[in-house]
């Protein structure tokens, strides 16, 4: 954990609400930091389902595959998970040590070992020594309280500089349920069908395919449109768990993703993905600048997707707004390099409202003063239209600093 809080954190964070059903412990095991918490716990009352989405890296880690593996049946007990060792490229002893964690946790949550659910966070490549911590595990289980969410989101940072948290609260039918969500991540982020970390609940009665259909369509516009440095982890995790508690309470039973009384859910679930995703941005190791990079006029929504996260990944974008120096040359190499249909002499681009380019050439009248007053502030829109059709997509990013490269130049040692 960074010893100075980025400046983009936010300036107080939302108080979480109990959810009915889940109960929350953390602990110091000492895996790889002193004096911090990086072990945690969610229990989940019987009953609860859970859909979630996985890193595309074709090198996962051992609790990817473990949760994979499970998530077919769609039933949840326990969540374990560590910080400081990602269990990733461990061969087998990253299977050993899934397996040993899942049996710990199950014995004491006294449910099987397929409705647990593990993940890691930290240094790829070292074994991760379970016996560090699975004898934690009985006394974390029984002494869950609902309200530790806070501290949930401490225990899974790893170069983090703050704890990330959203909550929403709807209506489901006549009832009122709640969405709960924390995650994790500042480098290596860049997220293919998922995100580092990020874990969701809610007392909603939500079957697990349609929370899987939920959760897949919501993480396209939120966490699959982030990127700080166009790196996809190993390890990436998405989970949302569902109590079902507040069907008590009158909440309809949901079983088919078409089911109209989802709307309002639906538009939460994207608000508390949306606003989790923007927390890792705004994290982004050594950030100093949110960006926002939006691309009309292509050919398709993927076709602007795909030029979108050329301009984010652009080191050199990244640099120049880190320099605050409105070098919008940078925007139309990233436009001409991500290898979508594009046309020169019909390219406009924007900073903030200010038109820098347009139809092939600068804007008569573009001013450099006036950019370089709005390059200095702390969120930068950058516009592309491409011009030749009505294809649009919106990613976000930050900027590339020295910090970066001082964090990740010594993150072993």
């Amino acid at each position: 954990m960074s010893a100075t809080i980025s400046p983009l954190a936010p300036k107080k964070y939302p108080k979480m609400p109990a959810i009915e059903g889940v109960r929350i412990a953390t602990a110091e095991a000492g895996i790889k930091y002193k004096n911090r918490t990086d072990l945690l716990t969610i229990v989940f009352d019987a009953g609860t389902t859970v859909a979630g989405v996985f890193t595309k890296s074709k090198c996962p880690s051992a609790p990817v595959d473990f949760c994979r593996q499970n998530l077919g049946a769609g039933k949840a007990r326990v969540l374990v998970v560590n910080s400081g060792n990602a269990n990733a490229f461990t061969g087998q002893k990253g299977r050993t040590s899934t397996a040993m964690t899942g049996e710990a946790a199950a014995k004491a949550a006294g449910c099987t070992p397929g409705e647990v659910f593990l993940a890691s966070t930290g240094v790829i490549g070292e074994p991760l020594d379970a016996g560090k911590f699975s004898h934690l595990l009985a006394g974390l289980v029984k002494d869950g309280r609902p309200d530790l969410w806070t501290e949930a989101a401490k225990a899974i940072m790893t170069t983090d500089t703050y704890p990330k948290l959203a909550t929403a609260t709807v209506k489901l039918g006549d009832a009122d349920v709640t969405i709960n969500g924390i995650a994790k991540g500042a480098g290596m982020i860049a997220p293919d069908m998922a995100t580092m970390l990020s874990f969701i609940a809610t007392d909603a009665p939500i079957a697990a395919p349609v929370l899987q259909d939920l959760l897949s369509r919501g993480t396209a516009k939120t966490f699959n449109a982030v990127t700080v440095d166009s790196d996809t982890s190993t390890s990436d995790t998405l989970l949302i768990f569902a109590t079902g508690a507040a069907a008590r309470r009158g909440a309809p039973d949901i079983t088919d993703a078409g089911d109209p009384r989802l709307g309002a859910f639906r538009r939460a679930l994207g608000k508390v993905l949306k606003s989790l995703a923007l927390q890792v941005v705004r994290d982004g190791e050594g950030a100093r600048k949110q960006v926002e990079v939006t691309v009309t006029g292509a050919k398709s929504a993927r076709s602007a997707k795909r030029i979108a996260l050329s301009i984010a990944n652009s080191p050199l974008v990244k640099t120049a707004v880190a320099g605050e120096d409105a070098n919008w040359g940078r925007v139309v190499m990233a436009v001409g390099k991500a290898g979508e249909p594009a046309d020169r002499d019909l390219l406009s681009i924007w900073f903030g409202d200010i038109r820098l380019a347009h139809e092939g050439e600068r804007d008569p009248g573009y001013s450099e003063e006036a950019t370089s007053a709005y390059m200095k502030r702390d969120e930068i829109r950058i516009r592309a239209d491409i011009g030749i059709g009505r294809g649009k997509a919106t990613v976000w990013t930050c900027d590339l600093t020295k910090e970066y490269v001082a964090i990740n130049g010594d993150y072993r040692s």
